[in-house]
């Protein structure tokens, strides 16, 4: 074998070497990325093109599942006009399932806006659909993703799953549990910083957002503010106004 073979094979060596050392590390340091990006190699069984399940179920909880996630898929198709992503959804029925796959408290949680992970406490349409509206909204936008305020992808989030916790019923005029003056979080870590000390911050953000939609057009609006911010559009006047708590 010439010197230069040897070389290669030695570089090759390394490079597979350190290839392994980052996907191991990946998989220590962010377990839902690994997980999501291989639910078999978590122990998940895939029952359906996109929806992986934690083995030993029965066939009642398969079905409650796959009802609820229909019922999520609909409920962002109605709001957005149809669908452009496709995000593979993991459920566990064990709290052990869920923590191996890198979830935590939350009930569900959407992953890299490719993946949505369901805890046993998330097998719902309402918290199925708040994640998807995350994925959604992210493929929409591309790019212009990172300029949207957390505080309104969060609250839309509320507005499509209906969640009844943070918002009333569509049939009441003013939709607000929980309003507020203050300038709402624009930054993730400002988000997860406010939303653990207030418990009211998820309803703020929903009747913030659910102001806005009512002020600027339901849902037409949030397609034009899409096409406007994917196109390299800067943050709309009344979204940032929303942001600091003034009037749109």
């Amino acid at each position: 074998m010439s010197r230069r073979r040897r070389t290669w094979r030695w570089l090759a060596a390394v490079v597979v070497g350190l290839a392994g050392a980052t996907v191991a590390g990946v998989a220590v340091a962010f377990p839902s990325v690994a997980a999501t990006t291989c639910p078999g190699c978590y122990g998940m069984e895939q029952v359906r093109p996109g929806l992986y399940l934690e083995p030993g179920r029965s066939a009642a909880w398969e079905r409650q599942v796959a009802e609820a996630v229909d019922a999520a898929n609909r409920r962002v198709a109605d709001f957005y006009g149809g669908r452009q992503s496709h995000p593979d959804i993991l459920a566990c029925l064990t709290a052990t399932c869920y923590q191996k796959i890198g979830g935590g408290r939350e009930r569900g949680i959407a992953v890299l806006n490719r993946a949505v992970m369901l805890s046993p406490n998330g097998i719902d349409p309402v918290i199925a659909s708040h994640e998807m509206s995350h994925v959604e909204l992210h493929a929409r936008l591309g790019s212009g993703a990172g300029l949207i305020p957390q505080w309104f992808d969060e609250g839309l989030a509320v507005v499509v799953s209906g969640d009844p916790r943070y918002l009333k019923p569509e049939t009441t005029g003013d939709r607000c549990r929980v309003s507020t003056q203050e300038a709402l979080p624009r930054t993730l870590d400002d988000w997860l910083r406010s939303a653990k000390a207030d418990q009211d911050m998820y309803a703020k953000a929903a009747c913030r957002a659910s102001q806005w939609l009512q002020a600027n057009g339901g849902s037409t609006a949030v397609l034009e503010l899409i096409e406007h911010m994917a196109g390299g559009g800067e943050l709309p006047a009344s979204l940032a106004a929303a942001s600091r708590g003034t009037p749109s």
